[in-house]
């Protein structure tokens, strides 16, 4: 049987440095990479918005859409003035079909920050509820 080491606890920068890459990494849309890299940083600082909110757009990208609900719904218990993690958690909740509730975090989210990627979402939210795809 091998003993496994712990992995040392990331310093400051260390975390830092990771978590940049695991931004730049969903950037580039390779969600599963990035949720490697900010694994370390979830470990230290669990309770941070951003994060939740990059773990959260990590889990959206990779279709994980439970585990984006979760920490989107921390980010906005954290800090619920951040629009962008209402907006994505509206988005995650669109993709589960729950469109009542997506429908409710879009809005807020756009009464925030009234930017058209907000309000296109909330057509697209009301046009399926009115077609009864609920």
């Amino acid at each position: 049987m091998v003993d496994e080491k712990p992995t040392p606890e990331l310093t400051g920068e260390a975390r830092f440095e990771a978590f940049r890459q695991a931004e730049a990494l969903v950037q580039r849309r390779r969600p599963l990479d990035a949720l490697k890299a900010l694994e370390p940083v979830l470990d230290a600082e669990p309770n941070k918005p951003s994060v939740q909110l990059l773990a959260g757009r990590a889990y959206f990208h990779s279709a994980q859409l439970n585990r984006a609900e979760r920490a989107l719904t921390r980010v906005v218990e954290l800090d619920p003035s951040d629009h962008y993690a209402r907006f994505v958690l509206g988005r995650t909740l669109q993709r589960l079909g729950r469109l009542v509730e997506a429908l409710a975090q879009l809005r807020m989210a756009s009464a925030m920050n009234p930017v058209p990627e907000y309000q296109d979402a909330i057509g697209e939210v009301t046009a399926r509820l009115a077609l009864g795809n609920t």
